[in-house]
């Protein structure tokens, strides 16, 4: 038998245990199961789960001093659990943000009345790494910019969930959260028996259907296909899954071309075939090299044209990265109230606005307690985690936030929430937070539950897979029948 009494929690808030070592809401026959699971038992799961994600080829690319490593995707056996009833709060809070998102970027694009109503500086937009000067005036169908968004959500030891992040220019981990369920139903199909869980595997229709609803053709099943910057891409495994998963086309940038009437067709064994939606895993600057990049040869030439003229959909659409900006992620709330009238359902972590003189200097005298953050980075790259860092660290952030105020938010730390992990010789806390992914196009729909990332080093809070995080299942679990 598995002993938990050893399990601490030490102060955080734990997805499964409370304080007591009492199961939390739901938990109980999960909680219940590992407590009659010998060790050995549960590693000989956690082995045949390994042997899975060989045998499936689920993979993730890091890139290491020049080179592309694959490796196995990091996984662990003990899913995380979510009361349904917590979920649909959640779920609504996701569904607000992204629709105030949306209007926010085509509101930019076009009458800029946020800015004109002085509830946001207009120099933010001006000094945004992500604006696009190009797209304006382009009015996307239904007004959405961004139809998949991935908002980093994290629970704080007072048990707060707050939007740590949204990302909206080509968020990934979807096919992780979707093969993590698969991998856990083989190897505790008898857990799947006792709990009434929310399913996952509607997804790639749900996306189809939202990527459906954008085309410029009024069709039952137009041209689907997703653009991939090719095999070495990190994400190239999600690329590839997503595609299949759909029945739709994996392409390249060369597989693509814009014709005399501005329309994007494939080429085929049979010859030109046109192309209604492209789901595109490529950055803004890459996918048009008559636009943006012209070395680029990733892209499309005339891609942003013939999106122009609106004989195909992009999605994401180009520029919707202005709102990927983690200044602009400060001023979210107002735009809910600005947009909505509504007040925010998900409260965004407290931050500190670099640019705000009174703010830089409050962020500047307290480096060692606050994490700091560039705007425009993701991964976990280039940011501060001040309790864990050195003087020196300490010293040369200070320059980086001094040269360049508006590059850098700060924010407190939160004490992510744990899950119970299998470690090498026990079941011990580690910290998480949670992806989930909302689509958008003639209608919202948010994903049941999400990825939920793990930090598998002790003590450590970063969960991205690139710097040694891993992920777990995540359960949206209703009250079972009977």
């Amino acid at each position: 038998m598995m002993d938990l009494k050893k399990y601490n929690v030490n102060g955080y808030y734990d997805e499964l245990l409370d304080p007591r070592l009492q199961a939390r809401p739901g938990a109980g026959k999960l909680i219940n199961y590992l407590r009659k699971i010998s060790f050995e038992e549960i590693q000989k799961r956690k082995q045949a789960a390994e042997l899975a994600i060989k045998t499936m080829g689920i993979t993730f690319t890091v890139y290491s001093e020049g080179e592309n490593i694959d490796r196995e995707w990091p996984y662990d056996i003990i899913p995380r659990i979510i009361p349904k009833k917590e979920w649909k709060y959640i779920e609504k809070g996701l569904q607000q943000r992204l629709t105030a998102l949306n209007h926010f970027i085509n509101d930019i694009y076009n009458d800029q009345k946020i800015i004109k109503d002085k509830k946001i500086p207009g120099e933010l937009l001006k000094s945004s790494k992500n604006f696009r000067e190009q797209c304006r005036t382009i009015k996307p169908l239904f007004g959405v910019w961004a139809h998949i968004c991935g908002s980093d959500l994290v629970r704080d030891s007072d048990g707060t969930m707050y939007v740590l992040e949204d990302n909206l220019r080509v968020p990934s981990g979807v096919s992780y959260m979707l093969e993590n369920r698969k991998v856990t139903k083989r190897i505790f199909p008898e857990l799947f028996e006792d709990y009434n869980i929310m399913p996952l595997n509607e997804y790639t229709t749900h996306l189809f259907d939202t990527l459906s609803s954008i085309s410029p053709r009024p069709m039952d099943y137009p041209e689907v296909v997703v653009l991939t910057p090719g095999i070495y891409n990190s994400a190239y495994f999600e690329h590839a899954f997503l595609a299949q998963q759909m029945g739709a086309e994996l392409v390249e940038g060369s597989d693509l071309i814009v014709g005399e009437d501005d329309c994007v067709y494939m080429k085929t064994t049979e010859g030109l075939s046109r192309v209604d939606v492209i789901y595109r895993r490529i950055d803004d600057l890459y996918i048009d090299p008559e636009i943006f990049n012209p070395d680029s040869l990733l892209g499309v030439p005339g891609l942003i044209r013939a999106w122009k003229k609106g004989n195909v959909a992009l999605a994401n659409a180009p520029g919707a990265g202005v709102a990927d900006d983690k200044v602009v992620y400060t001023y979210v709330p107002e735009m809910i109230r600005f947009y909505l009238d509504e007040e925010p359902i998900l409260p965004n972590v407290p931050s500190f606005s670099c640019e705000n003189e009174k703010e830089r200097k409050h962020v500047l005298a307290n480096l060692e307690n606050l994490v700091v953050k560039p705007a425009n980075e993701s991964g976990g790259y280039g940011m501060l985690v001040g309790p864990h860092s050195t003087k020196k660290q300490r010293s040369e952030m200070a320059k980086l936030v001094k040269a360049k105020p508006r590059n850098y938010i700060a924010q407190p730390v939160i004490n992510l929430s744990t899950v119970p992990t299998l470690c090498d010789s026990e079941i011990e806390p580690r910290h998480v937070d949670l992806r989930p992914f909302t689509l958008q196009g003639d209608r919202t729909y948010v994903t049941a539950g999400g990825l939920t990332r793990v930090a598998l080093v002790k003590g450590s809070l970063v969960v991205n897979s690139s710097q040694g995080g891993g992920s777990k299942d995540t359960w949206v679990v209703a009250p079972t029948k009977g």
